[in-house]
C-alpha cells in the first residue's frame, strides 16, 4: 500500500510541472488510468489502445462499463 501512496505523491508533483491547468488535468487522468490498470494486473498500454480502438469503431457508450480495467477478463502483466 505504501508504494501506491508514493506513486500518487510523485504523480501529483509531476502534474504541477504540466505547464497548464488543462495539461495537469490530462496528466492526472492518464496517471489514474495507468494506476488502476496496474492495480488490476492489466497492461496499461494495451488497455488504452484497445479502449481507444473500440471507441473509434463505434462501441456503444451505454456499454462502456465493460471496458473498465476491473472488468477486463484477460489480465496481463504490466511488463508485457
Amino acid at each position: 500500500m505504501q508504494c501506491a501512496i508514493r506513486a500518487v505523491a510523485l504523480t501529483r508533483k509531476n502534474a504541477l510541472l504540466a505547464g497548464h491547468e488543462v495539461g495537469a488535468e490530462n496528466w492526472e487522468l492518464l496517471a489514474s488510468i495507468v494506476a488502476i490498470c496496474k492495480l488490476n494486473d492489466v497492461n496499461p498500454a494495451a488497455y488504452i489502445a484497445e479502449t481507444l480502438q473500440a471507441i473509434l469503431n463505434g462501441y456503444p457508450q451505454s456499454r462502456i462499463e465493460e471496458f473498465m480495467p476491473w472488468n477486463v477478463w484477460e489480465a496481463s502483466s504490466p511488463d508485457a
